[in-house]
């Protein structure tokens, strides 16, 4: 099974994809598909993407029984250790010295005592 997520894509492209997946929400396409088309379909995308993000989720031969590819996104896969997680930028408002400690009741009880 193949998934591709596409954020700010042309819709011709959302289009295209429809001839080999099925869009099950806006921008999210899944189907089952040989390696052979996945490929294709991969380069088509990078191609008419435009100034869109793409990831891909894909089978793989390893632990996790999957893999990524990301084509101008922010979330980029890092592999650790064998396992492939996704990274994501940090959130620069969160960094700016502001960084809450918790929401719960409990939590600002804490902070006040």
């Amino acid at each position: 099974m193949v998934v591709f997520i596409l954020t700010a894509c042309p819709a011709g492209l959302r289009g295209h994809l429809t001839r080999w997946l099925m869009e099950v929400s806006a921008g999210v396409f899944v189907g089952h598909v040989s390696n052979r088309v996945r490929e294709h379909l991969w380069s088509q995308v990078v191609d008419l993407v435009k100034d869109g993000k793409v990831i891909m989720v894909y089978p793989e031969d390893n632990e996790q029984g999957l893999a990524f590819r990301t084509h101008r996104h922010e979330w980029t896969p890092v592999d650790l250790d064998g396992i492939t997680l996704m990274s994501r930028p940090m959130d620069t408002q969160a960094t700016r010295g502001r960084v809450r400690r918790g929401w719960s009741t409990a939590s600002r009880r804490r902070r006040h005592s």
